[in-house]
């Protein structure tokens, strides 16, 4: 009962591994009517140059897709090298009136999706620059640029944990791919009970005790028992190997003990 009680308290971070972990492929079939939002005043787009990867890790960091920078040269290898000058059209930053960048999303593809759709990919926005409608804005932008492209539907990798990104892209008119609607079924349970969101009527509300991933919050609560100032924590499969990583006010690193 006490367990259950702990697990009604919690409150989610818009980027938070004490969710349950599925993974959501959302989907516009027709990108008729695509909404348009401007950036807010101070800001501006500039596409990919060279040089501007440290910025893209710097930004999915504080977003905290990351925690080390291994792992953003990691996804950074995974996804993007030997194709820069693709990203040069197709990777947009938000920049400040100062020139720092804010936020970043790519128009891109995945090699293995034969339905010819375009791919909105890693889309984040710096925390300090977080609630200021720059997200919404991007998003929209980077839209426009896929079907510019000439992509005829647009997919979006996303996840339970980042269920406040999923519902902006639910806002923005994108359904659960049909495929993974049916593989996620309580994923997306999960997101109703977080969001409530009209498009997800036709699946079960997961009880809100139940959305969460009991060993991740026990992981939480034993870093935050030796880190006060802890921030946020990623737990990593590697070669069949976990790493637990944290973050803390005062820096970052990976934790050694035992569970």
């Amino acid at each position: 009962m006490e367990d259950r009680e702990e697990l009604i308290n919690l409150k989610p971070d818009n980027h938070d591994m004490r969710l349950k972990y599925y993974e959501l492929i959302l989907e516009r079939s027709s990108l008729d009517d695509l909404p348009c939002y401007p950036l807010p005043e101070g800001y501006r787009y500039v596409y990919y140059r060279e040089g501007d990867k440290k910025d893209w890790i710097a930004i999915e960091t504080s977003a905290r897709e990351f925690i080390l920078p291994e792992e953003g040269e990691s996804a950074w290898k995974r996804y993007y090298a030997g194709k820069e000058k693709e990203l040069e059209e197709r990777m947009f930053f938000v920049e400040t009136s100062d020139g720092e960048k804010a936020a970043t999303a790519t128009a891109f593809y995945d090699p293995q999706d034969l339905s010819g759709a375009g791919w909105l990919h890693w889309v984040a926005v710096k925390r300090e620059y977080q609630g200021k409608g720059i997200a919404k804005a991007l998003i929209s932008h980077t839209l426009h640029r896929l079907k510019e492209l000439g992509y005829p539907s647009i997919r979006i990798p996303t996840q339970t944990n980042t269920w406040v990104a999923a519902r902006l892209y639910l806002d923005f008119g994108f359904r659960p791919a049909v495929k993974n609607a049916l593989a996620s079924q309580k994923g997306y349970g999960i997101l109703r009970t977080l969001t409530g969101h009209p498009a997800l009527e036709g699946f079960e509300p997961v009880p809100y005790e139940e959305i969460w991933d009991s060993r991740m919050v026990k992981i939480e609560k034993m870093l935050r028992e030796q880190y006060a100032d802890l921030v946020h924590f990623r737990v990593l499969e590697e070669d069949g190997q976990e790493r637990i990583l944290y973050c803390t006010e005062s820096g970052t690193g990976e934790w050694k003990g035992a569970l």
